[in-house]
């Protein structure tokens, strides 16, 4: 029987002496929930465990693209696209981008995450050069100006590629890197840090019927097998992000599902990213129909995954996510910093 770890992650001043730190980040954990295809979950102390369950969780993260895993860090989304769900065309203009990714700089963001292919759902594929031409200027534009950490959203080697020599540090992949062969060999070519997210169907159909046998589990395992297939490629466990890709091929149901046992994916032994912003379940159970208007609901789902350790956040509001993650810190742990 097949063993999944989950910490029951803590927070705060009142730390026994048998706890052991998450990660290397600022939880940490005296008991585990134990998962199973077969059986009921199981809350069992740290000391039931053995050394190789401990050590993805233990572990501390080394840091990605120049970012340190100790504290939570916020990825600001900036869509050169006419079509995104949430902000398409807004930022489809170069100059206009460039602006906005910098404003996320100014408000504190830790890294800017430039795509140019939509995939909302129902969203049809856009050819490599369309796509290259819409995230180049940006990302150029962006580097000039010192804007930090600069992650593409692509599917697409040649995109990658394009990007990466234009400034570009990292590689958000939405198919996990399994949309193009070429992609992962250029990443472990190049020594680039990569994101796999989980995804169930292609962007145009992932919404019509989704299913699973165990939601959390099938996700863990997916993602999982992708970490290890992308090793045997030549992409170091340290240069991987694992995204259980909330709202890609997924009910309201099989969302809250994942977010309610986020801290699972720790025992995959790589950081955590969510990109939970402004996703339409956050417009179902909020009670807002436009994007913009699911700022507060994204904001505390964010807050619920801190409390998992997840270490980063995509969003599209970026001030207010930089402020309300630097109060959850101050009222958690009772320190400015």
């Amino acid at each position: 029987m097949t063993r999944y770890i989950r910490p029951l992650v803590q927070i705060g001043p009142a730390r026994p002496k048998t706890a052991l730190s998450l990660t290397g980040g600022w939880g940490w954990f005296t008991h585990v929930e134990v998962l199973s295809r077969s059986a009921a979950p199981q809350v069992v102390p740290v000391a039931d465990l053995d050394d190789a369950a401990l050590s993805p969780l233990i572990a501390t993260r080394p840091p990605v693209a120049g970012l340190s895993m100790d504290r939570p860090r916020v990825m600001g989304i900036l869509n050169a696209t006419p079509d995104s769900f949430s902000d398409g065309g807004l930022h489809a203009d170069a100059q206009v981008a460039v602006k906005a990714g910098q404003a996320m700089r100014a408000a504190g963001v830790d890294m800017l995450d430039v795509g140019g292919e939509s995939t909302r759902p129902g969203s049809e594929t856009v050819p490599s050069e369309e796509e290259i031409a819409r995230v180049i200027p940006v990302i150029e534009g962006l580097r000039a100006g010192g804007a930090g950490a600069i992650s593409i959203d692509t599917r697409k080697a040649s995109v990658a590629e394009a990007a990466v020599d234009a400034g570009a540090d990292l590689v958000n992949d939405v198919a996990g890197l399994t949309y193009d062969p070429e992609l992962a060999p250029l990443c472990a070519a190049r020594n680039l840090p990569v994101c796999v997210m989980h995804a169930q169907g292609d962007p145009a159909t992932m919404q019509r019927d989704p299913r699973y046998d165990d939601v959390l589990l099938d996700v863990y395992d997916y993602l999982a097998g992708r970490i290890a297939a992308l090793e045997t490629q030549g992409i170091a466990r340290n240069n991987i992000v694992a995204d259980p890709g909330i709202g890609f091929g997924k009910t309201l149901e099989h969302n809250l599902t994942l977010l309610a046992r986020l801290s699972l994916f720790h025992s995959l032994g790589v950081p955590i990213l969510l990109g939970a912003s402004r996703k339409r379940f956050i417009g179902t159970l909020g009670g807002a129909e436009a994007g913009a208007g699911r700022a507060p609901g994204s904001i505390g789902v964010a807050l619920a995954a801190l409390n998992h350790g997840v270490q980063f956040f995509r969003v599209h509001d970026v001030d207010e996510t930089v402020q309300a993650i630097t109060l959850w810190q101050g009222a958690m742990t009772g320190k400015e910093k």
